[in-house]
Order: structure tokens, then C-alpha cells, then sequence
């Protein structure tokens, strides 16, 4: 696991970011929609929230306007149109809950409906003379967040014409004269109100929407990421049966030569020599077995690959067949009930890569693997006594041909690791420890049950 530069003493984690479990993680292009629709679900509530402060706040005004500043108004038709926009805030409250994208569309008719109501309550409140007109500048700000620029440009040019037409059609309010001091006294704190309002508001919504959107693009880069990522590894699947086909023939080749050596006399007059050969011939066999094993998986899909077995099975074989294969050492417990799973060739090799990691790390040392269920997560944990990660591959963990054994073309081990299990709704992680390192495999039992509930 470990490789040249030891890492710091004390652990650090890193953890890929799991998704949702086996068997619909992989469809990366079904997935890619929804950052973009939980984003614009999140914007049209933010919309409902400032909605719902506006209908707040015109109705103080409308009541301190009236009843403490004893300036009449239009009580009845103001009164109305802010029911309508707390109906029309219902209604949104309502198209959120649905499973439909929230179109651009919708937020632009939304932010329309608004300058609407404002455009009224302005008409029935003195026009342009009203220090509330600086209200439209908020829509045009929120828009300029949430829309695209026709939509940006639309909105500006609606609120334009409402500014416009304030100026030549309003109901006049019965306000002390342009020139008293009431006035001014009155107009001043109209607008450090409004002033006030619009700033605040910018700041908190804006804010949101902003993160909101911020957090659907990160979402889209790492799904753009994972996409690549599963490219990668369809291109080497590729090239690893290609290679398959190619090996075949001077596998049996070398079998055949290796048998014919094992009669001759000389050979089979010199015991090492004999030793030596049949060690040959047992890693020739073993490499004509993976060959099979690669071509017999190419093009089958995963469902056509699994395999019903239990848990103890599948652990204790796989070690098994790691020591026999590896002819190494192993320290090895399980303290895991058993229960019945589905598992496949790539489910092996993340556990075998792992291993083989470790193995590599420490070679004069014996490596350790730990099975424990941990709610309803199981967790293998490999440590090796090497060297531990460097740096780098602790940020980085997971990236193709990313190393610290300092050869190239390595770093594919946990590169297929972390996908396996991602694929799996799992995730995989790494730390240094004040002797070595330790990689945690961490899977949700639920996704290797041959019941889709995780029920038996």
C-alpha cells in the first residue's frame, strides 16, 4: 500500500464520496440531471422565501402607512393583491414538491408575477414619489443570479416599463407637502428602509441562490469526473483482453517447452533445477488462468457475472487463493456474521489489488486484513508495516497512474478499488499510522445481498 516518502505519523483520511447503492450507481448520464434539478428546486423555494418576507413586509408597510402615519390608502385593492401573491406563493410551495425539473421558465415567470404585485401596490402608493420604487433593483439582481441573460435583459426591461409607466399612472397619496419638513422626514426614512431592505435581502438570497448554484456545478464536475474516470477503465478492460488473446499463445507455448524440460535427463538430474521448473509452471499456469479469467469476463455485464455464495465463503476463499497464489503470509480475522451475497470477478480483484498493495509495501513483513460489520456497513481493513502513503497519493487517492512505489504505470490498484467500490454505494479509504499504513474498504451490505431490499 504504502511506497517512498513516508507519510506523517499521524492518520489522515481520505474518503471517497459514495453513491447511491448497486444496482443503479453506474448510470453516470441518469445522474448527471440531478444536481441541476435539486439546484433549481432549491432556487424556486429561495424565491417562495424572499415571496413570502415581501408579502411580511408590504403588508407592515401598508398597515404603519395607513394607521401611524394616518396617510390613507386603498386599503381594499392593496389588501387584495397581496392575497393573490401569497395564493401565487402557495401554488409555488406546491410545483416544488413535484417531481418535475424546475425549468428556467418558471423562475423567470415567477420573478415576473412579482415585479407585477410591486408594480400594483406602487401604483395605489404614489408612484415614483413612493421610496419603495428601489425595490425593482432587487429583481433585477435576483434574476441576474438565476437566469440566463435573455431572461436577465427581460426582466430589466420590464421593470423599466413599470418605472416608466409609475411615472405617468399612479393614485397620489396624501402626503405632507414636497417642501415641509414632514416630508422630507418621511421620504428620508422611506428610503434607509428600502435602502436597507434591498441590502439585506441581496445579501442573505443572493447568498443562497448563489451556493445553490455553486454546488450544482461542483456536482457536475465530479460526475464529469466519474464519467471519465469509468471511460478509463472501459478502455482498459479493452486493452486488458486484447492483451489476453495475444498471451495465449506464448502461455502455452512456454507450458509446452517447460514440460519437455521437466524429462530431460539433465534437468531431472539436478533437484533444484526440477524445483525451479516446476515453480515455472506453476506461475505459467497461474498467469494461463487469469488470461481465462479475462477472456471469459469480456463483454459479460455484471449481472451476468455474479455469483450467489455467503460471506464466509467468499472471505475465506478469496484468502485462500490470495496465499496460494501469492505463496505469502497473511494475518487474517473475520468477525462478521454470515449471510448470503452476490459477488463477481471485480469484487475479488478489489480485495486482491488491496492485498497486493500491502504485500508490496512491507515485503519482508506479513500484511493483515480485518472484517468487521459495522452497522449495516461492512468494513475490511488491510494494513501493511511499510513505509506509508506519501502525500500526494493521500489527496489524490484513486487517480489513475498516481504511485509512491516510484515506477511508472502504477497506481491502478486503488484507482479500481475506489470505483469497485463506489459502484458498490461504498467508499474507500486511506491513513498513515505511526508504523505503516492502513486502506479501509467500506461496502454497504445491502448492495452485495441477492435481495434488492437486503432482506433475506
Amino acid at each position: 500500500m504504502g511506497g517512498a516518502g513516508a507519510g506523517p505519523p499521524e492518520p489522515r483520511n481520505v474518503s471517497t464520496e459514495s453513491l447511491p447503492a448497486f444496482p443503479n450507481a453506474g448510470l453516470v448520464r441518469d445522474a448527471g440531471a440531478a444536481p441541476a434539478q435539486l439546484a433549481g428546486r432549491r432556487n424556486l423555494l429561495q424565491l417562495v422565501e424572499l415571496r413570502w418576507l415581501a408579502v411580511g413586509g408590504q403588508l407592515a408597510t401598508i398597515l404603519v402607512v395607513q394607521y401611524l402615519l394616518q396617510v390613507q390608502l386603498p386599503l381594499a385593492e392593496m389588501l387584495s393583491m397581496l392575497a393573490v401573491l401569497a395564493l401565487f406563493n402557495l401554488v409555488g410551495i406546491l410545483r416544488s414538491r413535484l417531481a418535475l425539473p424546475v425549468l428556467e421558465l418558471e423562475l423567470f415567470a415567477g420573478l415576473l408575477v412579482d415585479v407585477a404585485a410591486l408594480t400594483g401596490q406602487l401604483y395605489y402608493a404614489g408612484g415614483i414619489r413612493n421610496p419603495f420604487i428601489f425595490i425593482y433593483l432587487l429583481q433585477v439582481a435576483v434574476a441576474s443570479v438565476l437566469l440566463k441573460p435573455r431572461y436577465v435583459w427581460a426582466v430589466v426591461a420590464t421593470t423599466s416599463f413599470g418605472f416608466l409607466a409609475l411615472t405617468q399612472w399612479h393614485r397620489p397619496l396624501a402626503l405632507p407637502t414636497m417642501d415641509g419638513p414632514a416630508f422630507s422626514i418621511q421620504y428620508t426614512g422611506g428610503l434607509l428602509v428600502c435602502f436597507l431592505l434591498d441590502a439585506a435581502l441581496l445579501v442573505i438570497f443572493i447568498g443562497r441562490i448563489s451556493a445553490n448554484l455553486r454546488q450544482r456545478d461542483a456536482s457536475l464536475a465530479r460526475l464529469r469526473q466519474r464519467a471519465a474516470e469509468e471511460e478509463h477503465i472501459v478502455r482498459m478492460g479493452l486493452l486488458a483482453s486484447g492483451a489476453a488473446h495475444e498471451l495465449g499463445t506464448p502461455l502455452a507455448t512456454l507450458s509446452v517447452i517447460l514440460g519437455d524440460w521437466a524429462r530431460m535427463a539433465p534437468f531431472a538430474a539436478e533437484p533444484e533445477l526440477r524445483e525451479e521448473i516446476e515453480e515455472m509452471q506453476r506461475q505459467i499456469e497461474r498467469c494461463k488462468t487469469i488470461v481465462s479469467g479475462i477472456l471469459t469476463s469480456a463483454g459479460e455485464s455484471r449481472a451476468d457475472a455474479l455469483e450467489a455464495t455467503t460471506l464466509h465463503a467468499f472471505l475465506d476463499g478469496l484468502v485462500a487463493e490470495w496465499r496460494r497464489s501469492r505463496a505469502a503470509a497473511l494475518d487474517y480475522r473475520r468477525e462478521v456474521p454470515d449471510a448470503p451475497i452476490l459477488s463477481d470477478t471485480a469484487l475479488k480483484q478489489m480485495v486482491g489489488s488491496v492485498l497486493d498493495n500491502a504485500l508490496e509495501a512491507a515485503p519482508g513483513a506479513t500484511p493483515s486484513l480485518r472484517v468487521a460489520l459495522e452497522g449495516s456497513m461492512l468494513c475490511l481493513r488491510v494494513r501493511d508495516e511499510g513505509p506509508g502513503f506519501a502525500a500526494e497519493v493521500l489527496e489524490r487517492m484513486g487517480t489513475p497512474y498516481l504511485s509512491s512505489k516510484g515506477r511508472t504505470g502504477r497506481g491502478l490498484g486503488l484507482f479500481l478499488a475506489v470505483n469497485v467500490a463506489r459502484t458498490l454505494g461504498g467508499q474507500v479509504s486511506a491513513q498513515n499510522l505511526p508504523r505503516g499504513a492502513e486502506v479501509t474498504l467500506t461496502l454497504p451490505l445491502q448492495s452485495l445481498s441477492p435481495d434488492p431490499d437486503g432482506s433475506e
